[in-house]
């Protein structure tokens, strides 16, 4: 193996050791896939095998609703408070793992190791959130004529399928549970496909601090074992996140129940003449999630709208900033942007850069396998950035979801504002204006269910209800929005 860095060789090996050989968490218990069937995770960084973990099918769906149903009774009559400490609990525990779960993130996605550290923090950050909205479960009395009394319950579903991408691991293994489990659903979990390490170890804090069966954690491939838990009748509600493609066939799968989709994006960052031009560079740089997650990321600002006044000192900025950036093994703490997470990644994300310079975008920086020995066995996009991208080239278009910038000038505030709008996306948009009244105005114009104003990507707060308008979604979430999706509304008429 060509991982060396000590602190990752122990926590991988504790990891299979703690997991029983990398085993799914059903029941409180670990099992194997009732075919005896695994399949491959491979490192990123080195392009290797670092373990095999349980290929799960409709079988194991069908083995971990059984636990999720037997454990919902208890679950969802105990009072919510208490529900709240055994989620606070499960919160410390991510905590105090944050660094382990982190660098086995960091090995599995090719994220960077820090990064990581924190993205289980905020994974943790969401019991607590949504712990402290508990009380707020509540429902309503109508007036009813001539005397009586109508009222309304949130009640729980039941077992709810809860369905992650690899882009953030232990963030949404951990954190996006939790709304789920305070409105007293059980939960079955199902990892991505390339990133499933981190969950599963993440299996033996839940046997700490749930009672069996309460959280579920199944692997497995997307159509055979995500596509069965879809389908389950009686997996009643399904949260999704990730690509457009897969949640409409999730749509297709699920039939009659909840679902909520938080898809793609092609998110632009609009910027006027009168800004800080440090600042904004500053901005599309962090915004572009390039240290966070190699550019895999719903959020970032892959379109970037600069106003031709300015657009030669905008570009100037941005590459200094950009080219300060360490590519480098994800393990080791001085990095700060690793590997794309997949040879099928690397490959799509190449394939549109070949696109981008066949339809005639400047290429400014990057554009091929990020320089450097240790990297060349890897997966490793260097940060790309094209300027003369044009509406309507691909790049401009659709999701490449890698390091790849489009830089696109502007003169005409309501042609560039059609051509930010003339999108099948409509997750993020970001504007630059030292004018409030502009700034204001644009929020209300553009198509897109989160819009920040002199602000970036990074910059989101629990309590402010994220999703998208278009394909990029349906439903919202890290509000209570999200909390009263996973309760469906019981009314009880009484007559005197």
């Amino acid at each position: 193996m060509s991982l060396n860095d000590a602190f990752a060789l122990q926590v991988l090996k504790t990891a299979e050791e703690e997991t029983q050989g990398w085993k799914m968490m059903i029941g409180g218990k670990w099992v194997e896939s009732r075919s005896g069937k695994r399949m491959a995770s491979i490192n990123p960084a080195y392009d290797e095998l670092i373990a095999e973990v349980p290929a799960g099918n409709g079988a194991d769906i069908q083995a971990a609703v059984d636990a999720g149903k037997a454990a919902f009774p208890a679950w969802s009559r105990m009072h919510v408070d208490e529900r709240s400490k055994h989620c606070r609990q499960f919160a410390n525990a991510v905590r105090g793992m944050s660094r382990e779960l982190g660098m086995l993130d960091a090995i599995d996605s090719g994220n960077a190791f820090l990064p990581m550290v924190d993205d289980a923090k905020k994974g943790a950050g969401l019991h607590d959130f949504f712990s402290g909205l508990g009380m707020e479960i509540k429902g309503e009395t109508i007036p009813t004529p001539g005397g009586g009394l109508d009222y309304t319950r949130p009640q729980a579903y039941g077992v709810i399928g809860r369905i992650i991408p690899f882009n953030h691991p232990i963030s949404f293994a951990a954190g996006k549970i939790a709304p789920a489990l305070v409105a007293g659903n059980t939960v079955i979990l199902k990892p991505a496909d390339q990133t499933p390490l981190s969950a599963l170890w993440m299996g033996k804090l839940v046997q700490e601090c749930f009672p069996p069966g309460v959280v579920n954690i199944v692997t497995g491939d997307g159509p055979t074992c995500g596509g069965a838990l879809v389908a389950h009748k009686e997996v009643r509600r399904i949260a999704f996140t990730g690509s457009v493609e897969t949640g409409r066939a999730v749509m297709r799968g699920a039939g009659i129940k909840s679902v909520s989709l938080e898809l793609g994006g092609k998110n632009p960052l609009i910027i006027y003449p009168d800004v800080d031009i440090d600042k904004v560079a500053a901005a599309a740089v962090a915004g572009m999630n390039f240290t966070v997650s190699q550019g895999q990321s719903c959020g970032s600002n892959s379109r970037v709208f600069v106003h031709s006044k300015i657009r030669e000192k905008c570009i100037e900025a941005i590459l200094a900033r950009a080219r300060k950036i360490n590519i480098g093994l994800p393990e080791l703490e001085a990095t700060q942007m690793g590997p794309v997470v997949s040879r099928r990644q690397y490959d799509r994300v190449m394939a549109y850069i070949d696109a981008g310079k066949q339809e005639g975008a400047r290429l400014l920086c990057g554009g091929a396998h990020a320089p450097g020995a240790e990297l060349r066995q890897g997966y490793f996009v260097d940060i790309t950035i094209f300027d003369q991208v044009r509406h309507g080239m691909r790049i401009e278009r659709e999701e490449i979801f890698g390091p790849v910038m489009s830089i696109i000038s502007w003169d005409d505030e309501a042609t560039m504002l059609e051509e930010v709008n003339d999108s099948d996306y409509g997750l993020c948009a970001n504007v630059w204006t030292n004018d409030i009244s502009t700034g204001l105005r644009m929020a209300d114009s553009l198509e897109a269910g989160y819009v920040w104003i002199n602000g970036h990507g990074g910059k989101r707060y629990k309590g402010a209800p994220f999703g998208g308008f278009k394909d990029s979604g349906i439903g919202r979430e890290h509000s209570i929005d999200e909390l009263m999706s996973y309760t469906q509304i019981k009314n009880v008429n009484i007559s005197y």
